[in-house]
């Protein structure tokens, strides 16, 4: 063969050999080989390839089997890891199973609310990650792990989950949710050093504090005048004789009886002086800051109106008017509930005569 020809030929050769690759290359990278509009896929443990086509095809995803399965082979992507990722209109094959086979995964916004009681908190947090609520529930109350591992008393830990919005793997474990959880206590709180020093507290006794004002108050902007009240009953060294303890103390959020004020428990505030051992629930920020810059006022007690607000009095004298106003209403709301029961069992035996 002539130079001329097996140059020819080289060229050829070349030229065949471009068109297969940018052929391939175009199969493997065109943006919407996988498509969807908007997909969260969620892969709780490592899959193949044939259980990653089914998991797909189950959610509606547009591709092809076929030219996915060539695709995945070609790239030698036979595992998936478990993660969160989210599928925002057209992917490549190239990117898509690159993506899933590293474990590639897309954050997620985790909200922590104020104010939870533990098991609420449990069942919130893990609607948000992989992990479940008894998984989150066993890890809060190790207390050989709490303390050991996290360096901290295991009834001090709830205090800290300080209510936000974060970003986190919804892979995450229960530990490493707890231990990030208390890197952001430590960056929230640290701001406020200096004025913990002024008012003498630790941080473990403001959130303690913190979390009665958080019960007590429905609304923020009374917060730093319901502090203040707390403030001058420890100052006057009187007992804190806060509900939200006595709640805590007979475990459950109700109306409270007079036989609950009596329970003997070391977070009962109307039984015991100064703050008790621990946090009620997590408090918000906006409740540690109430604590740390309380309203100035002379104002000793306080009751609940209709309104979800609190009255403020000076003497016991006002204060005993003002709560006879509450269990006024309170009587009368029980009364028109009794009575709206009343008429409506008399109309359901109205209509099941007429049948």
């Amino acid at each position: 063969m002539s130079i001329k020809g097996f140059v020819l030929q080289f060229l050829l050769f070349g030229i065949t050999a471009g068109i297969v690759f940018w052929v391939i290359h175009d199969r493997f990278e065109k943006s919407d080989a996988i498509y969807h509009d908007d997909l969260e896929i969620l892969l709780y443990d490592e899959i193949n390839l044939d259980g990653l086509i089914h998991t797909i095809d189950s959610l509606n995803v547009q591709f092809d089997i076929d030219e996915f399965t060539w695709a995945a082979n070609r790239l030698d992507r036979q595992n998936f890891r478990p993660g969160r990722y989210l599928l925002k209109g057209g992917m490549s094959y190239n990117r898509f199973l690159g993506k899933l086979g590293r474990g590639e995964e897309d954050p997620k916004m985790v909200m922590i609310h104020p104010g939870q009681t533990y098991e609420l908190f449990y069942r919130r947090v893990a609607n948000q990650f992989r992990f479940t609520r008894d998984e989150l529930r066993a890890v809060m109350t190790d207390k050989a792990y709490i303390e050991s591992e996290l360096g901290i008393e295991s009834h001090l830990l709830f205090g800290r989950m300080i209510p936000n919005t974060y970003e986190f793997f919804w892979t995450t474990t229960p530990e490493g949710f707890l231990e990030r959880m208390l890197r952001e206590f430590d960056r929230a709180i640290a701001p406020h050093a200096d004025k913990m020093d002024e008012v003498n507290l630790t941080p473990d006794e403001v959130l303690t504090f913190a979390s009665i004002v958080e019960l007590e108050a429905r609304y923020d902007h009374e917060k730093p005048k319901i502090a203040g009240l707390y403030w001058n009953r420890l100052n006057q060294r009187w007992r804190l004789q806060a509900d939200p303890t006595v709640s805590y103390a007979v475990g459950e959020r109700r109306r409270l009886f007079f036989r609950d004020y009596r329970v003997d428990h070391p977070y009962n505030t109307y039984r015991i002086h100064g703050l008790p051992p621990g946090p009620l629930t997590n408090p918000a920020m906006s409740s540690i800051r109430a604590v740390l810059n309380p309203d100035e006022h002379d104002y000793m007690f306080m009751v609940a109106t209709p309104e979800g607000v609190h009255t403020f009095t000076r003497t016991y004298a006002e204060h005993r008017a003002e709560s006879a106003k509450w269990s006024q209403w309170i009587s009368e709301q029980q009364r028109i509930r009794q009575q709206r029961e009343r008429e409506e069992q008399r109309l359901a035996q109205l209509r099941s005569a007429t049948l």
